[in-house]
């Protein structure tokens, strides 16, 4: 079984290669592996570890999480979603890498809240709940809830001493 799950990522791999106008040795070399051990990968018969496929890649400007999914390391259905609003959060230009990580902290801390997303309960129609209370300042005493609003109260208890 774990053979299919590498030979469909070394399909995947020679197709994103093909697209990027790659050739594999041009991939090897960005990618800082070897050209033998890439061939082996692309034809399946190889199972990189995550760390050679986060810099496989790097080199194809694609997701990472995407060829983890690929290559079996993380469960397609359980963790696609995550793996995307993650890659979307850490990709925005606009916020800077504090506000990411603060805004992954929270994130995580609604996941949990729900149980993972596992549940009926924890599906798409419920994932702007805690957004909506968060911002409003009535969180749930989850840590991302206590942190906003404890952010605003501290900057108006300087307003009101200042």
């Amino acid at each position: 079984m774990a053979s299919l799950n590498v030979g469909n990522l070394g399909e995947y791999l020679r197709e994103q290669r093909r697209n990027a106008q790659l050739s594999l040795r041009q991939l090897a070399d960005a990618a800082g592996v070897s050209n033998p051990y890439l061939s082996q990968i692309e034809r399946g018969l190889r199972k990189p570890s995550a760390e050679v496929l986060q810099q496989v890649a790097k080199a194809l400007r694609i997701s990472a999480e995407t060829l983890y999914v690929r290559a079996g390391i993380l469960d397609a259905e359980r963790d696609r979603d995550e793996a995307e609003t993650r890659a979307v959060i850490l990709a925005d230009p606009s916020l800077n890498e504090r506000q990411k990580q603060v805004l992954l902290q929270i994130y995580e801390s609604f996941r949990k809240e729900n149980g993972f997303g596992t549940g009926e309960a924890a599906g798409p129609a419920r994932d702007g709940d805690g957004a909506a209370d968060l911002a409003t300042g009535g969180g749930s005493g989850t840590a991302g809830g206590g942190d906003a609003a404890g952010s605003d109260t501290g900057a108006g208890r300087r307003r009101t001493a200042g």
